[in-house]
């Protein structure tokens, strides 16, 4: 008798720890952990995003890294990331081709500028070509910053190979000296410099910008895409790829794609601060 009744308690156990298993294991794949580049955290886009997402499908979206894109990816590689999204570049490329994340494609874009004092020695206010706009500043010798963050960077060379000018001289200034890239308006203030960098940091004043001025944007050029990937279940069984996929789907939908012309016109003079992939959608 005793010996039956320890089976049956046995069995009721076992059949309760099964239950909260499985209670356990369903919750936990109903949230999408994301790595999301910082600008989308800190304009607002992604929690509106992911609160549109949350609304139609029953999934939570909990953000466990945002900053900068070395964070992002140390985040995925160590297992904690479903979905990640930030700049596309070496980095992301690297995270393909090491088998980390699978499925990576371009959803939205954000806009670079070229900022510079409101003397505008070069004469490039009001243009929308940011190649022609550095010709004009290495024939007048005006001063010119290298700024170097990565994505600024990338793109400086990209508009000096389009001018066909090589930038050699005095006149082309390191930002060496800058504790914080988000100093570096004020360090080209203090040369009386032009310097490429994004549009959101320049006009919500997360790069201070006292006496320098956004001289040219609206250079489709000039904007960077954004991607979106989901980690690998062949590296990460436990990644909760299902709901990656769904909301990476959700990001290029018409719906998303729609918005993102809509967010951010209200405090940007009528322009957005993310693009769609497709400029049909414009």
């Amino acid at each position: 008798m005793k010996l039956k009744n320890i089976l049956l308690l046995v069995v009721v156990v076992a059949v309760t720890l099964g239950v909260h298993w499985h209670s356990v294991n369903a919750a936990r794949h109903r949230v999408v952990r994301c790595a999301v580049i910082g600008g989308m955290t800190m304009t607002g886009l992604w929690p509106e995003i992911a609160r549109m997402f949350e609304a139609q499908t029953g999934y939570r979206v909990v953000v466990v890294a945002t900053g900068e894109r070395p964070l992002l990816d140390k985040a995925i590689r160590a297992g904690k990331v479903d979905l990640l999204t930030m700049h596309s570049g070496d980095i992301t490329t690297d995270i393909i081709a090491d088998g980390i994340a699978v499925n990576m494609r371009p959803w939205t874009r954000n806009e670079l500028v070229i900022v510079g004092p409101t003397n505008d020695p070069a004469g490039i206010r009001g243009l929308t070509n940011g190649a022609a706009a550095l010709k004009k500043i290495a024939a007048a010798r005006a001063n010119f910053v290298d700024f170097q963050g990565i994505g600024s960077r990338e793109l400086t060379h990209t508009l000096w190979r389009l001018a066909g000018v090589e930038p050699k001289g005095n006149w082309v200034l390191k930002d060496d000296t800058t504790i914080s890239k988000w100093n570096v308006l004020q360090f080209c203030r203090a040369h009386d410099a032009y310097v490429v960098v994004g549009y959101i940091p320049a006009q919500t004043g997360k790069m201070q910008n006292a006496g320098m001025e956004i001289l040219v944007k609206n250079d489709p050029v000039m904007r960077r895409p954004y991607i979106v990937m989901e980690a690998n279940p062949r590296q990460f069984p436990e990644a909760n790829y299902a709901g990656a996929r769904a909301l990476a789907d959700f990001l290029l939908s018409p719906e998303v794609q729609n918005f993102l012309v809509e967010f951010g016109r209200q405090s940007t003079a009528g322009k957005p601060l993310f693009f769609p992939v497709n400029s049909g959608w414009l």
